[in-house]
Parts: C-alpha cells; sequence; structure tokens
C-alpha cells in the first residue's frame, strides 16, 4: 500500500491534508513592539532551567502586534487569502544560553490553526487568540497616518476574556526598532510522553534566524499597556513598571529552517 506524505499532520495519500506545507516560509507585514521593563525577577520566572536572564536590562519586556501575510514557495496560499492572512500577539524577552544572548518567545497567541501549527513546529507556544490592530491609512480619515500624532490601538483576547489593552502614539522616525526582539529566538520544542510518566519524549533547544529580512521604515512613540489577568493565564505576572518606548514599522522575512543547539 502507498505510503501517507505531508509535511505535518494530518498526513494523507497526496499530502496535501497537510495543516502546513513544508517550508520556506515566506511573511510580509505590519508589527507594532511595545517595549517596557517588568518587576525585578519577572523575566527570570519565565526561562527554563539551564536559562538565564540577559545580563544588561534583565528584565526588558516587548509585548508585540503583527498582522501577517504569509505564504510557502509557490505562493499559491496568496490567491486563497483566507490561507495566507492571520495577526498574533506575542511577549518577547532576553536571555542567555551557553554563552550567547538571544531573544526568546514565552506566550504568543494567533488567530488562524495553519499559524498556531506552524508555531509548535518551530518552538512557539502559541495559543489561540483574538488579535486586533488599528491599520494606517493613505487616503481619507478612517485610520491614522504615519507621522508625528498619529495614534494605533491593539488588542489581545482568548476565551472571551480581553488579555491585553495598547495604544500607540507616533512621536518621530527612529533608527531603531527596539532591541528585546532583534536577537535571534531560542525555543524549546518539547512534547510529553503519551504514557503519562511526566517524562517528555522530545525535549530540544533550537534557535530560528530569519533570511532575506526586509524592514521598512520606523516611527517611534510613547505607549499605553496594560495586561489583564484571567482564568488559564499567566500572563499578568510580566505587567509593565517602566515604559521603554514603542515602535511601528512593516517587516518581511524568510523561513527556512533552524538548528539544534541543545
Amino acid at each position: 500500500m502507498p505510503g501517507l506524505s505531508g509535511f505535518f499532520a494530518p498526513r494523507s495519500p497526496q499530502g496535501r491534508a497537510s495543516i502546513i506545507p513544508a517550508p520556506p516560509w515566506y511573511y510580509s507585514g505590519d508589527v507594532l513592539t511595545l517595549e517596557y521593563r517588568a518587576a525585578p525577577g519577572a523575566v527570570d520566572a519565565w526561562l527554563p532551567t539551564g536559562v538565564e536572564p540577559a545580563d544588561d536590562d534583565p528584565d526588558a519586556v516587548a509585548v508585540v502586534f503583527a498582522d501577517w501575510q504569509s505564504c510557502s514557495g509557490d505562493g499559491g496560499e496568496l490567491l486563497d487569502p483566507v490561507r495566507s492572512q492571520y495577526k498574533e500577539c506575542f511577549v518577547v524577552v532576553r536571555c542567555r544560553y551557553r554563552g550567547q544572548t538571544y531573544s526568546r518567545c514565552v506566550l504568543i497567541w494567533v488567530d488562524k490553526d495553519f499559524a498556531l501549527a506552524r508555531g509548535w513546529f518551530q518552538g512557539y507556544p502559541k495559543k489561540l487568540g483574538s488579535i486586533w490592530m488599528t491599520r494606517p491609512a493613505a487616503v481619507g480619515r478612517a485610520g491614522p497616518r504615519l507621522e508625528p500624532g498619529g495614534s494605533f490601538g491593539a488588542t489581545l483576547a482568548a476565551n472571551d476574556r480581553r488579555l491585553i489593552d495598547s495604544r500607540f502614539t507616533i512621536e518621530r522616525g527612529s533608527d531603531t526598532g527596539g532591541f528585546v526582539n532583534a536577537l535571534p529566538m531560542l525555543h524549546s520544542r518539547w512534547m510529553p510522553s503519551i504514557d503519562a510518566t511526566g517524562s517528555d519524549v522530545l525535549d530540544e533547544i533550537v534557535t530560528l534566524r530569519s533570511r532575506d529580512v526586509e524592514l521598512g521604515p520606523v516611527f517611534t512613540g510613547s505607549f499605553e499597556l496594560e495586561l489583564h489577568d484571567a482564568p488559564g493565564e499567566e500572563l499578568s505576572s510580566l505587567a509593565p513598571i517602566e515604559p521603554i518606548a514603542g515602535y511601528w514599522r512593516q517587516v518581511g522575512a524568510t523561513f527556512t529552517g533552524g538548528e539544534h543547539v541543545g
């Protein structure tokens, strides 16, 4: 009998039922990054054994909202946009592992199943949520301009509970888009054993780096950010105590694979 094929579950006779195709994966989108400092020790509590906080500014955190369009190598999803467009909100910290400093995503929500599965493959701890971002406008009055005074809102909800409320106002252009989410990502990929012994059958540390990165102009400014408590969530443990800066920019990148580091 012929075998089943496909990059990811569900595998099928022709392989077309897989929830995600094989890399490369291309991304283009609008990204809003809000950087701040959490309470001392807050970031350390979210790091696994063997991974330490960054030496400098160890409690710096970035909440990132993104409105993406993505596709695989042949770009077929772009002509069926329900399979290419999604939004996400994720929380990034910095850490050190074996002498190197990395960015690390500790929480993330997405609004499409294919983005959820793709993240689990990469090591992102994705959950489903509802994410909304104000879109900039180039014509008309139904959106802010990308210029000083332009104001944007971004929200996250999951399981009928609001988790994040934020507002960002552009003050000027910037040469940088921030420092917390600016390094290669250090992720954990794991899967518990089916025999319920508490052991893991997959437990590895990987690093991811995007290729062919294209960056649009950066706009920086002030922001307001509230992280709410909710059943089944621990997001509020990373609540801001000191703002750093907010940034808005367009980003394009390619993912082709990662590397085992531990």
